[in-house]
């Protein structure tokens, strides 16, 4: 019925006032209808026809385009659904922390939006801290009137410091937060080029380093803590939100509730680490989170990283150890001893398996088959 013919609707602002831009591949019937519409213009900037952002023109669009393009509106309404976080945004450090003299705050409908769309604690701060540098930068413009070749020039000077790929993207993701989310512009900067992502393989310690850094914990909380983390493959995130009843030892598993992507899933439970966390429990009498911090509190996420960290050091090992080389050191280990890499999957609960693929780079299982030709 369409014959290949399409026209995806876009949002547009130009000179603060907002379009409707219809962008199409080169074809006659398209441009007849095109110019059907009621005060159609072409913007070079954008590469595409535009009429007035209204309801009737919009109706317009669908009425005389039904059954002659599909319309594509994908980047015109927002469809994204609300984050399923159920852990309420803290903003004390918002209203609290020092101001400078001249400073402009994030405003209060980005904070607001964060609290309807159930953002993470952790995200909400990043975005928040990020767009402010990034309305700070352009202190005399009014934020609204901040165009796409102003954030450009924005995110190559930041590329220009040399900030990492991460800090970019978050300010990217930050900035296209306030413009598509607060302000109802759906994929308003689509022209923003995002650095490639780099493909580096996860650093991997051996058993014998891991077994090292375990022997070195101060004490048998911490042992716990670093044997958690290798032998479940659990993400720091994931260790402090445990509770007393995720630990079944008449099924040797451990429940991970609400990991990364909210998803629950199971894991292994080592028979010498429930050892030890029975000798744990008679010493520490946790009562709520399994690793509690200063009067039952959770436990911090800092303090975990800093617990394996030291232990590494004292047991010489020179990488700079984290939380989640351990994970990469239980996943490649499952994998070098003949785990099908969708078990490990589903352990470290991974949406796909491209994802636990990765591993295979680091397993040392198809190295061991092949002769050095230095050797022969």
């Amino acid at each position: 019925m369409y014959k290949g013919r399409s026209i995806t609707l876009k949002h547009l602002l130009i000179r603060e006032e907002r379009f409707i831009g219809l962008q199409f591949n080169t074809d006659k019937v398209i441009h007849a209808l095109v110019k059907e519409l009621p005060e159609v213009k072409w913007s070079k900037e954008f590469n595409m026809a535009y009429v007035k952002n209204t309801k009737e023109n919009l109706d317009f669009i669908y009425k005389i385009f039904t059954g002659v393009a599909w319309v594509n509106a994908n980047y015109f309404f927002d469809n994204k659904p609300i984050n399923e976080n159920t852990e309420p945004l803290d903003i004390t450090w918002f209203r609290n922390r020092a101001i400078p003299q001249n400073y402009r705050l994030c405003p209060t409908s980005y904070l607001d939006k964060l609290e309807i769309k159930k953002y993470a604690n952790n995200t909400a701060k990043s975005y928040i801290s990020a767009f402010e540098a990034f309305i700070n930068y352009y202190y005399s413009k009014e934020i609204d009137a901040i165009n796409e070749n102003d954030v450009r020039l924005y995110i190559l000077k930041l590329v220009q410091e040399g900030k990492s790929d991460s800090s970019v993207n978050i300010a990217i993701n930050s900035i296209k937060f306030y413009y598509e989310m607060v302000l109802g512009m759906p994929n308003r900067f689509y022209q923003i080029e995002r650095p490639r992502k780099e493909k580096k393989l996860p650093t991997v310690l051996s058993k014998a380093e891991v077994k090292r850094i375990i022997a070195n914990t101060n004490n048998i909380k911490h042992k716990c803590i670093v044997s958690i983390l290798y032998s479940s493959g659990m993400r720091r995130s994931e260790l402090i939100n445990l509770k007393l009843q995720d630990i079944d030892s008449s099924r040797m598993v451990i429940r991970v509730n609400a990991g990364k992507g909210k998803k629950d899933r199971f894991t292994i439970l080592s028979e010498n680490l429930l050892v030890d966390l029975r000798q744990y429990y008679k010493e520490w009498r946790p009562k709520t989170y399994l690793i509690e911090g200063t009067y039952g509190q959770q436990y911090s996420a800092q303090s975990v990283a800093q617990i394996v960290s030291r232990a590494a050091k004292k047991a010489g090992i020179r990488l700079k150890v984290s939380p989640h080389i351990l994970r990469h050191s239980f996943a490649t280990h499952l994998l070098e001893d003949g785990v099908d890499i969708r078990q490990i999957q589903v352990l470290l609960g991974h949406s796909s398996t491209k994802t636990t693929e990765i591993y295979t780079h680091v397993a040392t299982t198809t190295f061991k088959a092949i002769k050095n030709p230095l050797d022969d």
